[in-house]
């Protein structure tokens, strides 16, 4: 049964693919979170990502998405909602100042300011979850590539690759920017590093805004 649907999903799943690995604020908010916190709120900001698919995996299932394509309000709503928490995200980095306790072999040790796990957690979850660029993703491929015929657990299956490979991209981004020689590079920029995430998520933040 599962071989009726595999040029369906070797196509979403290329497609879901290329939409990952390119910069966005899920990458931003990963590197951020590994260079100034360490590997384990990386990763668990990264696992808060993959999670974070499940929603919008959820309301297309349940036809929200189906709703929300034909009541623009709603998805302006959801634009609105999800440019705010970047924006939001931006703003904090951007207003980030100069530390001189991350100068030293210190930085590569422990994370000087420390975030739990399910703070790292929530993180990830939120800006996946709150993002509408995700919302247009999944309300474009599950009304164009997904076939009306396929089966609700075959889209379910979908929805859980798609939710795998997110988690494990991001992880694998963690653990690269979380390894010693690449966050003592990091952390030397410092508060510089931060704004320039900040921006990119501001900018990401005004496109939204600028596509209403």
């Amino acid at each position: 049964m599962l071989s009726n649907y595999l040029g369906e999903f070797l196509a979403l799943a290329t497609i879901h693919f290329l939409a990952v690995v390119a910069p966005g604020p899920d990458f931003a908010v990963t590197i951020r979170q590994s260079v100034r916190f360490g590997r384990w709120v990386g990763i668990c900001t990264a696992l808060g990502i993959g999670a974070g698919i499940s929603v919008h995996v959820l309301y297309t299932l349940l036809g929200v998405g189906t709703l929300m394509h034909t009541l623009p309000w709603l998805l302006t709503v959801a634009k609105i909602m999800g440019g705010a928490y970047i924006l939001y995200l931006g703003v904090n980095l951007l207003r980030s100042q100069p530390k001189s306790v991350l100068e030293g072999n210190n930085a590569t040790d422990e994370p000087v300011i420390e975030q739990t796990l399910l703070k790292a957690f929530t993180t990830g979850f939120l800006t996946n979850a709150t993002n509408p660029k995700a919302t247009l993703f999944f309300l474009a491929i599950f009304t164009t590539l997904i076939s009306t015929a396929t089966p609700l657990k075959i889209q379910a299956l979908y929805g859980a690759w798609m939710c795998f490979v997110n988690a494990l991209w991001f992880v694998i981004v963690a653990l690269f920017f979380s390894s010693s020689k690449v966050r003592l590079l990091f952390l030397r920029m410092g508060h510089w590093f931060e704004r320039t995430m900040g921006v990119i998520l501001i900018l990401f933040a005004g496109r939204l805004i600028l596509s209403m």
